[in-house]
């Protein structure tokens, strides 16, 4: 597996794998624009045919704070370190740009995220009521860099 940058044909499958893993829908505008933000916060995780199987979207909006915005890894690719290796060069880039601290949002249901970013000392600092588009509540995780 290999990482690299987002590239504009990636949107269909980033897309797919968001609306699969995260149950949201974007507008397919929203990653370029997003990535054009902070080009090295925007992983994507590959596997022989170039085509993405994880990503992890962070982007910069507060100062000395990284926030990851989307992360997610297609189903067929869990457990097998693509989520971990996207975690740690992500925490590997924000230090480099300065960054003190990384932030996400996570739905407070979705227990196996939560129990992978308590393994990388995120914890809960905010119940986030009515976050997603379903209504479902969210929390915020943080943990310093």
């Amino acid at each position: 597996m290999e990482l690299r940058g987002f590239r504009s044909r990636d949107v269909t499958t980033v897309s797919r794998i968001v609306a699969e893993a995260l149950h949201e829908h974007y507008d397919s505008s929203l990653y370029a624009s997003l990535s054009q933000q902070w080009p090295d916060g925007f992983l994507i995780a590959v596997e022989g045919s170039d085509d993405p199987v994880g990503f992890l979207l962070g982007v910069c909006q507060v100062e000395g704070e990284a926030r990851i915005l989307m992360f997610a890894v297609d189903h067929p690719w869990r457990m097998r370190g693509v989520g971990s290796r996207l975690m740690e060069t992500f925490f590997e880039r924000a230090r480099a740009r300065g960054m003190h601290r990384v932030t996400l949002e996570v739905r407070v249901s979705n227990a196996t995220a939560i129990r992978f970013y308590t393994r990388y000392q995120f914890s809960v600092v905010d119940l986030l009521r009515g976050y997603y588009s379903d209504g479902e509540n969210g929390y915020q995780m943080a943990r310093p860099l």
